[in-house]
């Protein structure tokens, strides 16, 4: 990719991502705000496959975003703030970002969970700024009227995630290209 088609790439993604980020007000949402909609995703969750309880409760720690938006035009972002939850206490707010571009139209609103079954994952994702997911991590999707075939028995890897709650029309949620970053929240 030329210069040029750098700069009007990373702009456009800017420019997704901040329009995003304001329509789905969550920028200047504050610590509670956050972890009421993370109980609510939560809440859903659940509902829509009683397993990933069990999941839960083995995890070392569990990355909750009840709310992330993707919207493009040729040139796309996303963006949505979460919680990281340790035994179940709040303990760091984070946000995800993405930008892609390739031929995409749509918006979506969806909700993902990211698992993290041992303390080394759990470890790694704490303390790198910027953090995407790898090799690692498997990720699982919903769809409407089909199962994630996902128990407590079934996950295998360091990290697992769940997209969910999808609204909207677009080619696909993925976490490929996301990039996680801690947030001072109160």
């Amino acid at each position: 990719m030329n210069n040029i088609g750098r700069r009007k790439f990373f702009s456009g993604a800017i420019m997704s991502v901040s329009l995003i980020g304001c329509s789905n007000n969550t920028i200047t949402r504050s610590g509670s705000d956050i972890e009421r909609d993370a109980e609510d995703a939560m809440d859903l969750l659940y509902k829509t496959n009683p397993d990933t309880r069990s999941i839960y409760n083995r995890a070392a720690g569990v990355l909750i975003m009840p709310s992330i938006t993707k919207a493009s035009f040729g040139i796309g972002g996303a963006y949505g703030e979460g919680v990281l939850q340790i035994k179940g206490a709040s303990i760091d707010y984070y946000s995800v970002a993405s930008a892609s571009y390739g031929i995409q139209l749509g918006a979506l609103r969806y909700s993902h969970v990211l698992f993290f079954m041992t303390q080394e994952a759990l470890r790694d994702f704490r303390t790198v700024d910027g953090w995407e997911i790898g090799a690692d991590a498997e990720v699982a999707f919903r769809k409407k009227g089909y199962s994630y075939g996902v128990s407590s028995n079934t996950v295998t890897k360091p990290i697992y995630g769940v997209i969910f709650g999808q609204v909207g029309v677009i080619a696909g949620a993925s976490l490929e290209g996301a990039k996680y970053s801690r947030l001072i929240r109160g």
